[in-house]
């Protein structure tokens, strides 16, 4: 084993990981904003170190590039997702107090 194939083990199982971890958290969590709260790792984390993993294996490239490019997108993407489902989630949760208690 190389060290560049024990760094993309590495990185790949971290991702990995933390994509198995965050699934179990939302199977366990109850409430919306609970479970987008253990969404946020994958795409903030999980994502990115898989697509490093890749770029490491593709070595020095402009394939490795576009792979860093894309774990980017999902890292950048993911949190501003995350943040306006949480918003949406909490104004129809105010929405439905009002009806409520109207």
């Amino acid at each position: 084993m190389t060290p560049r194939h024990v760094t993309v083990l590495v990185l790949l199982w971290a991702g990995v990981g933390c994509m198995l971890l965050s699934a179990l958290a939302v199977l366990r969590l109850r409430g919306t904003l609970m479970r987008l709260h253990a969404l946020a790792p994958p795409s903030c984390a999980g994502v990115p170190l898989i697509a490093a993993a890749v770029a490491v294996d593709q070595g020095v490239g402009r394939a490795a590039v576009k792979t860093l490019f894309i774990g980017l997108v999902f890292a950048v993407g993911g949190t501003v997702t995350t943040i306006a489902v949480g918003r949406a989630s909490q104004q129809a949760e105010e929405g439905e107090s009002s009806w409520t208690s109207g």
